[in-house]
């Protein structure tokens, strides 16, 4: 396997909790054509740091994943497509980014979910150091192989297991459970045919992307309907994911939290209470 920087040790000052500034894109306003707060990731490191859970010096830095990094899952071709405009504006579901030039887009929107990517790759190494770790950004579910999408251009979650199984060992089993209110289909076209990855997706059914391809490789399937509230949800989350981890029994846990589940989220259709 080639050479990374995204394994590298980490002091053990450092909680298991991975970020950095590049996260957020923000680019004249142009970030705000799109539902999806793409400074979402400050937000909550803001609020960590009032509520003193956190601070600038132990979290742990995320570093860009390199194409080196990439091509562990993506395709060369389709790395060469994300440097066309267009091709990016219709990933990230931004139309005015197609007429920038492709060195901006680069600089502005890629990069910063390059840097994401590194990071959930860095919490998968950090979660069998330590037993635990979090990315604070990442979680780009509709993005596969060969195939971006809903915002999401690189498939961090393939990459992160990929990585684990390639690298680390003892790590031969991994189980995702998706609580996003999507389904997930890039990590489920990547694992479609392999045994070694088990996937709970738990998603309102009537939403994008409804994906029934990709859905063959869900083994917990939960579909919801509109308008989901607390108690049910939260009896089916209990139900399928003890229900997940009895079935087989992971080396690793991919948890891929959605905060669009919150009543009255612009595209997720539930109605679940911040105090779940």
């Amino acid at each position: 396997s080639h050479r990374t920087e995204l394994y590298t040790s980490i002091p053990r000052t450092c909680l298991p909790i991975v970020y950095h500034p590049d996260y957020n894109i923000t680019f004249m306003g142009l970030e705000k054509l799109h539902p999806f707060d793409a400074g979402k990731w400050g937000k909550v490191i803001h609020f960590l740091k009032e509520e003193q859970f956190i601070t600038d010096g132990n979290i742990v830095e995320a570093r860009e994943a390199t194409e080196e990094d990439l091509l562990v899952v993506h395709t060369k071709r389709y790395l060469n497509r994300l440097k066309w405009s267009l091709v990016v504006a219709a990933i990230t579901e931004i139309p005015p980014l197609l007429f920038l030039p492709n060195f901006l887009v680069q600089r502005k929107v890629l990069r910063p979910l390059r840097t994401q990517t590194g990071g959930t790759i860095m919490a998968g190494k950090l979660a069998v150091d330590r037993g635990w770790a979090i990315n604070v950004g990442g979680g780009f579910h509709h993005c596969s192989s060969d195939r971006g999408g809903g915002f999401c251009a690189y498939a961090d979650i393939t990459l992160a297991i990929k990585f684990l199984f390639e690298r680390v060992e003892g790590i031969s089993k991994a189980t995702i459970i998706d609580l996003d209110a999507h389904q997930g289909n890039g990590h489920e076209r990547d694992f479609l045919n392999d045994r070694r990855v088990f996937i709970m997706d738990m998603y309102n059914r009537y939403i994008y992307p409804g994906d029934e391809y990709a859905k063959r490789a869900i083994k917990r399937k939960v579909e919801l309907d509109w308008g989901t509230e607390d108690s049910e949800y939260l009896q089916k989350v209990e139900l399928h994911s003890d229900g997940a981890l009895n079935e087989v029994r992971p080396d690793i846990i991919v948890y891929n939290a959605g905060t669009d589940i919150l009543d009255g989220d612009a595209l997720g259709g539930l109605s679940i209470s911040p105090q779940v």
